[in-house]
Formats: C-alpha cells, sequence, structure tokens
C-alpha cells in the first residue's frame, strides 16, 4: 500500500504519517523503486495511533503501548489508558444526565428546577450518574 492509499484509509494527510515515521512512532515502511509501500503491520499500527489519539491520549502514551517490550508491561499501560477512558466517559455520562434534564425540564430556567438542582447535588456528593462512588 502507498502511502497516499494508507493516509486515505484512515483519512489521514501523508505529513502527518511521515511525521510519525520521523518521530519513531511508525517504523519506515519498505521501499520500492523510491516509493513507501506500507504492509498490514502498519495498518494495525496505525489503526491504534489513530483511535487512540481519538480518545486522547498522546503520542507518547501510545508508543509507550506499540513499543512496550513485552506482554506485562503493556497490559499495565492498556490498564492505565482504559482506567482513564472509563474515568472520561464516567464525565461524559454526568454531562448527558444534565443536558438530557435540561432538554425535557419543563421550567422556565432549568438550573432553578428541583429535579436538576438535585442531579447536580448528587453529582457533587458523588452519588450521581458518571461519578465513581466510593
Amino acid at each position: 500500500m502507498t502511502i497516499g492509499e494508507l493516509a486515505d484509509r484512515f483519512a489521514l494527510r501523508t505529513h502527518v504519517l511521515r511525521h510519525w515515521e520521523a518521530t519513531g512512532l511508525l517504523s519506515p515502511a519498505e521501499r520500492v523503486n523510491g516509493r513507501r509501500r506500507y504492509s498490514s503491520r502498519h495498518i494495525a499500527r496505525v489503526a491504534m495511533i489513530v483511535r487512540g489519539k481519538a480518545a486522547g491520549f498522546s503520542l507518547d502514551q501510545l508508543r509507550g503501548v506499540l513499543d512496550a517490550t513485552d506482554a506485562a508491561e503493556r497490559r499495565v499501560l492498556l490498564l492505565e489508558q482504559r482506567a482513564e477512558l472509563d474515568r472520561r466517559i464516567q464525565e461524559i455520562e454526568a454531562s448527558k444526565t444534565l443536558i438530557e434534564h435540561a432538554l425535557e425540564c419543563r421550567a422556565k430556567d432549568f438550573t432553578e428546577c428541583p429535579g436538576f438542582r438535585r442531579l447536580v447535588e448528587q453529582l457533587a456528593d458523588g452519588t450521581g450518574v458518571g461519578r465513581p462512588v466510593g
């Protein structure tokens, strides 16, 4: 696969792939007649980078996972990333709950609504949706 084909597959610009190569995040592609040729190994790595970035992880964090020297090290890093995603999902759920209430609330000012205020209190004390318990 050429650099253009790989970039198109993930809706990236080719300079992004070149940058990832230059920084060591992506191993250099094999050259055929002077042109980069990417393998399925590159596709899998780019997929992980793209999804990881979409989840908010830094290139350094992704490099740590992708370049871990053994399965135990990789597992620890992945567990940390999963815990961070779980935390962020809880925050998003809490925000969604408030927004849904505001959308359905019949009060003139939803921030004055007793139901909305109850949700806010629950979120503040850790008992509401989207907050870790304990």
